[in-house]
């Protein structure tokens, strides 16, 4: 399994039903998702815990990596390929020594290039900034520019992504700053069709690598 982050990034909704979370995912995953994060912010321990085993051997089945959002028990119970972490979480350092070699560690940035460039010091294997664009998810995000993805691209040597917002009409535009996957949620998972989605998706990244090669 490829450990480097490219291409469309899934974050997956809010979904009480694992049965339909688990049968979205896959759509996306056949639309030529690259990588799934597992994110749900409930107070039901039970249900994380059987939707990440799902999604785990879902994510197994297509050899695609599943990251595991603020939740570094979870991460470690499932043996996750890795944990995201936002400010108010652990210490990369821990998360490190916790999870092992090999494993991904994924840090939000929000609009802050320093706290990436420590970030990667420490240790982390990609980077993600945002919210580019109005998000509804997180509606009173902080917006970051379109230049932070070219200074990052400058300054960092670990993966860019770029999050918030993101939809089939903008994303072309982080691509083209710099972005080396795009984050998304509710584009894609709330579209009619999430296969054919995912798939004009990671055409953007195909057609702006045909165009630089």
């Amino acid at each position: 399994m490829n450990g480097r982050i490219s291409g469309l990034y899934a974050i997956t909704p809010d979904q009480a039903d694992t049965q339909k979370l688990v049968q979205q995912v896959r759509l996306a995953l056949e639309g030529g998702t690259r990588c799934i994060q597992y994110r749900n912010k409930s107070d039901d321990g039970a249900l994380r815990l059987q939707q990440a085993m799902a999604l785990m051997q879902l994510c197994r089945e297509f050899s695609v990596p599943l990251i595991i959002n603020d939740n570094l028990d979870l991460a470690l119970e499932i043996r996750a390929d890795g944990v995201h972490l936002g400010d108010q979480d652990c210490p990369i350092s821990h998360a490190k020594s916790k999870l092992g070699a090999g494993k991904i560690i994924g840090v939000s940035c929000y609009a802050n290039l320093q706290r990436a460039l420590h970030a990667t010091a420490e240790g982390a294997n990609y980077v993600a900034f945002g919210s580019f664009f109005v998000s509804a998810v997180k509606p009173d995000a902080v917006r970051a520019p379109l230049s932070l993805l070219h200074e990052a691209k400058l300054r960092l040597s670990v993966p860019v992504v770029a999050v918030g917002g993101i939809d089939l009409q903008n994303a072309e535009s982080l691509i083209g700053a710099g972005a080396d996957a795009v984050a998304v949620i509710s584009a894609l998972f709330n579209a009619q069709d999430t296969r054919e989605t995912a798939k004009t998706f990671t055409a953007l990244f195909a057609g702006h690598h045909d165009s630089i090669a």
